[in-house]
């Protein structure tokens, strides 16, 4: 399995599938790449070899007698350290949960174990998913696989890291505010917010309960797309659940996109202080849409100033709200970084969150008007590439507005992928946003700009 060229999750699914490949042996190549590299990359908490090992087996002997589950029957698969797998510690990379064993699967880990997936291990997270990189926990950061000096993004750092690098080729993130946009950003990798409601958080360490998302890190669309048909659905066990049949998000993956409507939000990547050559990159991507047969025009949507301190504020009141009484007793125990992230939760005050809440209304409303004759919304995925990890800010919720919080606040999907290389070798992205619960679309526009370009096959050099 070379590191320039890995098998996508399909193209294992089908090897193994037709007997060319069994998934003890994909299991073992993976096992062992983490073994080889994962030292240098901090991307694993916790690796479930032995689990790993026997679950291929009972896979291979499944699909030999004709019990084939679907595509990721056999696959290795790796969550974020924050949610839960019966009898595997979730330590959310903290002091405070290192001897947590949950008893229960989450609802996105059994949905993927009942359509046959392997369980390679937990991956890094920032503290409680929100504080880091922090160098004063019982795990280090995850280092960017194509620079090991680099920042991966936050939180779900050991994902976004761990695909990259060619780990394991699907694993979970969660995404607040935009925690697994920006690790698929900085890595170079596809990374998927769905829907608020399409994917149960049941067994996911909270952070913001307004906000918290589960979705799918791949290093192809169709492998994300597919693995997002998997976890979607109604979840008895999470109250914002949303109740509806979930669609076949990989329905209309080779439609292309002529005759679709897509707007460029302009100035957001103006107000988030986009680079020249990460404009220039996503300037390439509207070009290649338009070739595609796609009408691409500037989209006039509310102030990404207004959508990115309301977003801050219902984060930090919420965060604060679900730590506050463990911050009471134990602050100490709790890394710089989250431990003063927190408190800045605490000097929200009740009428501050109501105030953001309707400011949250109005703007989604407004959202909804702007976003109306467009099929998509095109954005930079980040305004820079990755930066060097030492500069990542230690109170990030209060830098430039970030590209990604408009689709967190209003709990519409967003997909973060690959769309150039920066001057010094790091990859750039571009995020392609859509109306809820229109994933499908989505997955439709970055599949033909994918088919169109060769960016996913861009692997960092071991």
């Amino acid at each position: 399995m070379a590191a320039a060229e890995p098998l996508s999750i399909l193209e294992a699914a089908a090897a193994i599938k037709g007997g060319k490949l069994t998934a003890v042996d994909l299991t073992r190549q993976y096992l062992d790449r983490i073994a080889r590299l994962d030292g240098d990359l901090s991307t694993f908490v916790t690796v479930t070899a032995g689990r790993a090992l026997s679950a291929a087996a009972r896979a291979d002997e499944e699909i030999a007698a004709g019990k084939w589950r679907g595509p990721l029957h056999g696959i290795p698969i790796a969550l974020k350290d924050v949610i839960d797998v019966a009898d595997v510690r979730t330590t959310a990379c903290s002091k405070l949960l290192l001897e947590n064993v949950p008893e229960h699967n989450s609802n996105a880990w059994a949905r993927l174990e009942q359509a046959g997936a392997v369980l390679l291990g937990k991956l890094t997270t920032h503290e409680f998913a929100i504080g880091g990189p922090s160098f004063d926990l019982p795990f280090p950061p995850a280092r960017n696989p194509w620079d090991r000096t680099r920042f991966t993004g936050g939180s779900s750092s050991g994902s976004g890291a761990a695909v990259a690098a060619g780990l394991v080729p699907g694993a979970l993130g969660t995404d607040s505010g935009g925690s697994i946009r920006t690790p698929a950003s900085y890595c170079g990798i596809v990374g998927m917010k769905p829907t608020y409601g399409l994917v149960g958080r049941s067994g996911v360490v909270p952070l913001s309960a307004s906000l918290d998302h589960v979705g799918p890190m791949t290093r192809t669309v169709a492998d994300n797309a597919m693995m997002l048909n998997v976890i979607a659905g109604y979840d008895p066990a999470d109250v914002t659940s949303a109740n509806r049949p979930p669609a076949d998000v990989t329905a209309q993956l080779d439609e292309g996109v002529r005759g679709l409507r897509i707007g460029y939000a302009e100035e957001f990547d103006d107000a988030a202080g986009v680079s020249d050559e990460v404009r220039a990159a996503v300037q390439e991507v509207l070009r290649t849409l338009e070739r595609l047969g796609a009408r691409v025009e500037t989209a006039a949507l509310p102030s990404l100033e207004d959508m990115t301190d309301c977003t801050r504020l219902i984060l930090m009141a919420e965060s604060f709200a679900v730590h506050q009484r463990t911050m009471q007793g134990r602050a100490g125990d709790y890394g710089d970084v989250v431990r003063g992230r927190l408190m800045l939760g605490g000097l929200v005050s009740a009428a501050d969150y109501i105030a953001a809440v309707r400011l949250r209304r109005e703007l989604a409303v407004r959202m909804t008007e702007a976003t109306a004759l467009f099929d998509v919304i095109i954005t930079a995925g980040t305004a820079h590439p990755a930066p060097k990890l030492e500069a990542a800010p230690k109170f990030a919720l209060m830098v430039k507005p970030p590209l990604v919080f408009p689709f967190s606040l209003t709990g519409a999907p967003a997909l973060a992928m690959p769309c150039g290389v920066s001057e010094t070798g790091l990859p750039l992205s571009v995020q392609i946003a859509g109306k809820p619960f229109q994933e499908a679309l989505v997955y439709r526009v970055a599949q033909a700009y994918e088919d169109a370009t060769d960016w996913h096959k861009r692997a960092p050099h071991e």
